[in-house]
């Protein structure tokens, strides 16, 4: 069963509602390892013509070549899969997550299943020479067997703004195109500074973003949704809870008072109906934001369309 705040979906017995359709929000905590790759040599570079054997560390602390031909891919971690697109390397996959929808190419790759605790002989099936999973605990096994069998792995967190950027520059590097990786990040910023920049002198209304509801699970500073409602000019009323998804009651909420309450496409209309929800103001008053789920998924590419869009949320005036 995914665990709570893992990039795949929950299982349906477990109790409460999905406030957060889709694919829920990962539990996001700060990646401790990173590539040993030197940026500096990332800039200005053209794409690789010469492979160069270098390693770098995935987030499971385990060493991998950087530089070896990669030309069948595995990836069972919905934000990687997206990434190789973005990067060029679609062609390359031989195996996805069943939760790999975008780009719409993605779906054509052979599902795998799930994507924690993985089919090891399923994946070994594709005859890849590189798998990427999801750094949880759940696939810390699976990535063991893969490398025993002398499949190249590595597991990484893709949980924030931070470790998007972190991630794209080393899976570029694995396919052998430094330089896409650095116009994907760089690209990715501008866009996230525009936003900041555009938001910074407006008025920054309190926000709850709620993920479930038996127990009523709201984004904290640890998430990367955090980072997008700053980014976007808003003030997330439970940013001072460090873990991404903590857990609170509704008097603490009724007691935050927000402006704003932020949910999926689904939920709106029975928060609205709910007499409990009415008790909280910003219900009360109709303030119940609908959010684009389709491209809040996870700190991947489409991070910056992200900002903006919840921007133009909080504030519809606002030029974005």
């Amino acid at each position: 069963m995914a665990t709570r705040g893992s990039p795949f979906r929950r299982n349906a017995s477990v109790t409460g509602t999905l406030l957060w359709p889709e694919v829920p929000v990962l539990h996001l905590r700060h990646c401790i390892f990173t590539a040993v790759f030197a940026l500096a040599s990332l800039c200005g570079c053209t794409k690789d013509a010469v492979p160069v054997a270098q390693s770098a560390t995935d987030d499971f602390g385990e060493t991998f070549a950087v530089g070896a031909p990669t030309p069948r891919i595995v990836s069972l971690n919905p934000t990687t899969t997206e990434l190789l697109f973005a990067l060029g390397a679609g062609d390359r996959l031989v195996g996805r997550t069943t939760y790999d929808h975008y780009p719409d190419e993605a779906r054509k790759v052979a599902d795998l299943g799930p994507g924690l605790r993985p089919n090891v002989e399923a994946i070994l099936a594709t005859h890849p020479s590189l798998v990427l999973l999801y750094a949880s605990e759940d696939n810390r096994d699976a990535a063991r067997r893969l490398r025993a069998a002398g499949i190249a792995t590595a597991a990484f967190r893709v949980d924030r703004i931070s470790d998007f950027e972190r991630v794209t520059l080393i899976l570029a590097r694995l396919i052998g195109d430094s330089a896409k990786g650095v116009a994907t990040v760089d690209s990715v910023r501008k866009t996230l500074e525009h936003v900041r920049t555009a938001s910074a002198a407006l008025k920054h209304p309190k926000v709850f973003w709620p993920l479930w509801d038996a127990p009523l699970l709201t984004v904290g500073h640890g998430s990367y949704l955090n980072e997008l409602i700053t980014i976007a000019g808003g003030e997330n009323v439970f940013d001072d809870l460090l873990p991404p998804s903590p857990s609170v009651t509704f008097e603490e909420l009724l007691h935050r008072d927000p402006d704003f309450v932020l949910v999926g496409p689904t939920s709106r209309a029975r928060i609205l109906a709910d007499p409990r929800w009415q008790t909280l103001r910003a219900v009360r008053e109709g303030h119940v934001l609908v959010v684009d789920t389709t491209i809040m998924i996870g700190p991947s590419v489409r991070v910056g369309s992200s900002a903006v869009s919840l921007a133009r949320l909080l504030h519809p005036d606002g030029r974005y």
